[in-house]
C-alpha cells in the first residue's frame, strides 16, 4: 500500500482540516492508499512524530478551524537538513508527503523536491499573497472574520461620535484590508502597497466626520505611512529575523487624534483573523486542494503545488509559487480610494 504523509506547518489558518479531510477520502476511496500525520509540522517529520489517519479519523472536519495535526515554524533545512527528512521517511516507511503551508513551506518543499524526495504543496495563507493561485484558502474567512468585528466597531464609534481604527493582518500585501475595508464602508484604507501621508488620513477622516459620520479607518499592519522608512515594529524581530509588526494603528490613534482633533480608539484584530470556522468557500475550495494533491501523488506529478486558476485546480511548480508575491495593483486600491472619505 502506498502510504502518503501529511504536516500543516506555519501560522494556522481555517480551512487546513479540510484539505486533509479532502486529501485522505480522496486517497482512500480512489486510490487504497494509507496515511499518516506528523505532528507539529516539520518537527515531526524530523523527530518521527506521527499519527496515524485512517478514514473515520477526518471525519466531520470540514467545519474546524486550526488543525488537528497542530503546526510549528521549524525550518528542516536548518534542523537536520535534507538527509535527515529522507532518512526519517524511510524509517517510518512513508512514501511521499503532502505539505500544507505557506512561502516558507514551500520553499522548504522545494529544496527537497530538487533533492529527489517526493513532495506535493497545498498552498495556505490568509494574506492571499501567493502569486501562483488565484484565491488561498482561508482568505475568505479572515476577511469575513475582519468585516464582522469591523462593523461592531462602526456601531459603538457611532454612538460616542469617534474615529475608529481596525488593524487587520497583511505582512507583504493588503489584500484582507482591501476587502473587508471595502465592505465594511471604510472611509479610508491603507496597505502595504500605497504610501499615503498622514495629512490625506486626516483629510478623510475630517471629511466623513464633517458629513456627521463616525469615520472608519482600516489599516494594515505592514502599513508604512509617507515619511517613514519602515513598518511600525515596536516588538523587535521574530524567529525568522523579521520585524514583529502589530501596532500601527496606535501610532495612527495618537496622531489622527493631534491633527484633527476628533476623539479616536484602535482595535489590532490580531490572531482573532487566524481562528474559528472556515467560510462555505474556504471549505470547498481547501477540500478541493486536498484531494488534487492526493490525485497529482498518483499521476506522478512530484515537485508541483496544486493552485486554483479561475475555476480550475491546476498543478504548478513550486518556482511559481515563490517567484514573487501578489501584491494588490494600483488599479484595485484607486477603484477604492473612490469611496475614501
Amino acid at each position: 500500500m502506498t502510504r502518503l504523509g501529511i504536516l500543516t506547518s506555519g501560522g494556522d489558518c481555517p480551512g487546513i482540516n479540510a484539505v486533509i479531510r479532502g486529501a485522505v477520502l480522496r486517497g482512500v476511496i480512489t486510490y487504497g492508499y494509507g496515511f499518516v500525520g506528523f505532528r507539529d509540522g516539520w518537527r515531526g517529520v524530523l523527530d518521527r512524530d506521527l499519527i496515524p489517519l485512517p478514514r473515520h479519523a477526518v471525519r466531520g472536519l470540514a467545519r474546524l478551524g486550526g488543525t488537528i495535526l497542530g503546526t510549528s515554524r521549524t525550518n528542516p533545512l536548518k534542523n537536520g537538513g535534507i538527509e535527515a527528512v529522507r532518512r526519517s521517511l524511510q524509517e517510518v516507511g512513508v512514501d511521499g508527503l503532502v505539505a500544507i503551508g505557506g512561502e516558507g513551506t514551500l520553499a522548504a518543499a522545494q529544496e527537497l523536491a530538487n533533492a529527489g524526495l517526493k513532495v506535493i504543496g497545498v498552498p495556505k495563507t490568509i494574506d492571499n499573497d501567493l502569486d501562483a493561485t488565484d484565491v488561498t484558502f482561508g482568505f475568505d474567512t479572515a476577511v469575513q472574520t475582519a468585516t464582522d468585528a469591523i462593523d461592531r466597531l462602526r456601531t459603538t464609534g457611532e454612538s460616542h461620535h469617534r474615529c475608529m481604527i481596525a488593524e487587520v493582518m497583511g505582512r507583504n500585501a493588503g489584500w484582507i484590508a482591501l476587502h473587508s475595508g471595502m465592505a465594511s464602508g471604510a472611509h479610508a484604507i491603507l496597505i502595504p502597497e500605497q504610501r499615503v501621508s498622514l495629512e490625506q488620513v486626516a483629510r478623510w477622516v475630517q471629511s466623513a466626520h464633517h458629513r456627521g459620520r463616525a469615520p472608519l479607518v482600516v489599516v494594515a499592519e505592514a502599513f508604512v505611512p509617507e515619511g517613514r522608512q519602515a513598518p511600525y515594529s515596536p516588538r523587535g524581530l521574530d524567529t525568522f529575523g523579521r520585524p514583529r509588526l502589530g501596532g500601527i494603528s496606535l501610532l495612527l490613534e495618537q496622531e489622527l487624534q493631534a491633527m484633527t482633533g476628533i476623539e479616536t480608539r484602535a482595535t489590532i484584530l490580531g490572531h482573532i483573523q487566524r481562528g474559528g470556522a472556515p467560510t462555505a468557500f474556504d471549505r470547498v475550495l481547501a477540500t478541493r486542494l486536498g484531494m488534487a494533491a492526493v490525485a497529482s501523488a498518483a499521476e506522478g506529478r512530484w515537485g508541483t503545488m496544486v493552485s486554483l486558476r479561475d475555476t480550475s485546480i491546476v498543478n504548478v511548480g513550486f518556482e511559481a509559487a515563490l517567484g514573487r508575491l501578489k501584491t494588490v495593483p494600483e488599479d484595485r486600491y484607486q477603484e477604492a480610494a473612490v469611496l475614501f472619505g
